[in-house]
């Protein structure tokens, strides 16, 4: 695969990174180099030059001629070759060891990191309620400090006794007061009653005694006017006498 060109940015644009391989092609890369012991991409593997030194020493080996020296040579470089690639393997192996655990002290920490978040979580969930609870219990001690104040504002249980007492005596004067005035209007009322039934009596026997002396008045009058014709007819026969 082509590397792409890096872009250079001018003067506020942002750089663009372009990588050669993607992450998935990054890891079998990885995989193959760990396999294969090669750390980079230049150079002769070194499983492939152990094969060789293998290879080299089973040919010479197979030989008829009188070859011992040369075998031996071969098979030293051979061994040479193979502690060369067995001490990168011991090294990864000790990596990897390690890192195993590195990675269990890891999944320790992890979960002695998640039990004291839940255990945090729990004394947040705790701290709310006990910062609740003081919200109430705070604003109950406010509302008795309230009550408290009005109380002490207030005059003492004696003085207020005392007034108490006075109102009561006052209250009971204003009572017989007010059954005294009760009594009064209730005579007065009787007073009236009889005033206008003396008055309507008195209006009675004044119309009676003014038809008496009405009556009178024309009997008077009519015994007058008799009188008076009795003695002008007596003057009238007398003239004619």
């Amino acid at each position: 695969m082509l590397v792409k060109g890096r872009k250079i940015a001018g003067r506020g644009e942002a750089v663009t990174a372009h990588y050669a391989f993607g992450p998935l092609e990054d890891d079998i890369i990885i995989k193959h180099r760990l396999l294969t012991r090669t750390t980079t991409t230049r150079g002769e593997p070194p499983l492939k030059k152990l094969q060789k030194k293998f290879t080299s020493f089973a040919v010479e080996s197979e030989k008829d001629a009188d070859n011992y020296s040369d075998c031996e040579r071969l098979a030293k470089t051979f061994l040479q070759e193979l502690t060369t690639f067995e001490l990168p393997l011991l090294k990864s192996k000790a990596v990897i060891d390690a890192n195993l655990r590195e990675k269990e002290n890891f999944n320790e920490l992890k979960d002695e990191i998640n039990r004291q978040i839940m255990q945090a979580q729990a004394d947040i969930e705790d701290l709310k309620k006990q910062l609740e609870e003081s919200k109430i219990e705070r604003q109950h001690k406010e509302e008795c400090e309230a009550i408290r104040r009005l109380i002490s504002m207030q005059p003492p249980r004696s003085e207020t006794h005392k007034i108490i007492t006075e109102l009561e005596k006052e209250i009971a004067m204003l009572e017989a007061e007010n059954t005294a005035g009760s009594r009064t209007l209730e005579l007065r009322k009787k007073q009236f009653a009889l005033l206008l039934h003396v008055v309507d009596e008195l209006q009675n026997t004044i119309e009676e005694e003014q038809k008496t002396l009405v009556e009178e008045t024309r009997l008077a009058l009519d015994e007058q006017k008799n009188g008076f014709e009795d003695v002008r007819g007596g003057l009238e026969a007398m003239a004619v006498d």
